[in-house]
């Protein structure tokens, strides 16, 4: 009783003393920026970019250019050898290593500056989920984030790992009691070994908080029916928050509930090793509150114009509803007008929400399409929704079939259910149809008979981990894209499909 008043008293002063940023949002991020360039004038980098010049955001777009890791590499390269005040102030504490270039895994700097921002932002996530909703009682029982191996590496004196195993070490002394699994468990690599530690863990516990990616939280959860033969729901029946990020919990939902056996509130986070950006603020709205003081200034260009040779850049007071945006950011790790990959697009201005729509390499435009990962996922939510049946997903993709034996080209859904519909066509078209009417470029190609309407493979039952499992990525932070403009993992899953 203590403990949940005291969490109730702390998540109303945290919802007080972030009222002034929220409602000045543009005199905030002025200020942020402005922050940067003095701290950064000293480095490396500043001193290359005139940094003790600039003085607003006009001069600042005019002497940095918009990089992604590639671009920023020259200077992450000397971070990596050691070199002080290259990118930010001193060396940073740690790097968290990710996947996705060109030219293999990703070196991450988080900073003495940018690494409590991290742990504030979900620390203000969950405290704002008790304000919100009075539920303190999450705070009694044990929880857990279904998260990689907190084990570090050491590279040249600094430590090394998944942001998710830097996080780890983190966690506030008040809520180690609660947390799970066992740091012995948490370290272990192979991701169904560990899986199988957590439910022996944890099955008897009294669970009130499970987080992590929906695809590997599905993984325990059957493996908790598998050993307990009852819900989830049943087993911990104090259960009452799902926390989540990476992806769009939409197409699990289903699934999910079947597991617990009923629904439960959620909240999502939008953390990268480059900066934690959002969090869902209201459990009734659909966007994410972007976090505009937390040691991150950001920048827009319209998705469409992204690699034209002078796109127009969007500060934070220009942008405009339901736009795909490509998200720059400036950071207090010393990223520098960094393009992250991802796409959003703007569900409010007031406060300023967020929806994570895809990644900007992730779509499909082999016929000058340019479909989106947001587009797919609600086309999928809005074909389920309209059926009398339950229709229940449990992971697809989508990639483009330009060469098929017969007919015209189309696009090739490869989805493994959980409960499937019993007509697949008459489904696929229900996709189809909502596709039409989110993406003109699509409707016209389906008209004008360039392409045929989406076709559904049906992936069978843990096809999808099998998958993962032969690349040796599963588990952890890895995720299928939803979109791919080739058909590299598509031939894969040629290999798991259900025979028919």
């Amino acid at each position: 009783m203590i403990k949940a008043l005291g969490a109730k008293i702390y998540a109303a002063w945290s919802h007080y003393k972030n009222q002034k940023w929220i409602n000045s949002p543009l005199e905030t991020q002025e200020k942020l920026l402005q922050n940067l360039l003095h701290h950064g004038a000293q480095t490396r980098f500043g001193k290359d970019h005139n940094f003790k010049k600039i003085n607003d955001l006009k001069t600042y777009q005019k002497e940095v250019p918009v990089r992604d890791y590639e671009g920023l590499k020259p200077y992450i390269e000397e971070v990596l050898e050691g070199k002080k005040d290259i990118l930010w102030k001193g060396r940073p504490l740690y790097y968290a290593k990710s996947s996705g270039t060109t030219s293999g895994a990703k070196y991450i700097p988080i900073t003495k500056a940018s690494m409590p921002q991290h742990i504030r932002a979900a620390r203000e996530a969950l405290l704002n989920y008790i304000y919100e909703t009075g539920n303190a009682s999450v705070v009694r029982g044990k929880h857990i984030f279904v998260q990689g191996s907190p084990v570090l590496e050491e590279f040249n004196g600094v430590a090394l790992g998944r942001l998710s195993g830097i996080v780890a070490h983190y966690v506030p002394s008040y809520l180690q009691k609660n947390r799970m699994p066992s740091w012995k468990t948490n370290c272990i690599d192979d991701w169904e070994t560990k899986v199988d530690a957590i439910v022996q863990e944890t099955y008897a516990q009294d669970m009130t908080i499970i987080g992590g990616i929906p695809s590997w939280v599905q993984m325990y959860f059957e493996r908790l029916m598998a050993k307990t033969d009852t819900t989830v729901g049943e087993l911990f029946p104090n259960f009452s928050l799902f926390v989540y990020g990476g992806v769009n919990f939409e197409p699990y939902r289903g699934v999910f509930e079947k597991l617990i056996g009923r629904s439960t509130d959620c909240v999502e986070f939008y953390p990268a090793s480059e900066g934690f950006f959002a969090y869902q603020d209201q459990q009734k709205e659909r966007g994410l509150l972007l976090l505009l003081d937390h040691g991150i200034y950001y920048e827009f260009i319209v998705a469409q114009t992204f690699y034209e040779e002078k796109p127009t850049i969007h500060s934070l007071a220009e942008v405009e509803l339901g736009v795909n945006y490509v998200m720059i950011i400036s950071t207090t790790a010393g990223l520098w007008r960094y393009n992250i990959g991802d796409t959003v697009q703007f569900t409010s201005t007031h406060p300023f929400r967020i929806i994570v729509s895809g990644r900007i390499k992730h779509f499909i435009s082999a016929f000058g399409e340019h479909v989106i990962v947001s587009e797919v996922e609600q086309s999928l939510e809005e074909a389920i929704t309209q059926n009398e049946e339950v229709i229940r997903v449990r992971e697809f993709t989508v990639a483009p079939q330009i060469q098929p034996k017969e007919g015209l080209p189309y696009h090739e859904w490869f989805i493994e259910f959980d409960t499937p519909p019993q007509d697949k066509k008459a489904f696929a078209l229900q996709i189809d149809q909502a596709m039409q009417s989110k993406n003109i470029y699509y409707q016209d190609l389906i008209v004008g008979k360039v392409l045929r309407p989406l076709v559904i493979r049906e992936v069978a039952k843990e096809g999808f981990t099998t998958y993962m499992k032969s690349i040796g990525k599963l588990g952890g932070q890895n995720k299928v894209p939803r979109v791919a403009d080739d058909r590299k993992i598509a031939d894969e899953l040629e290999a798991y499909l259900v025979n028919t």
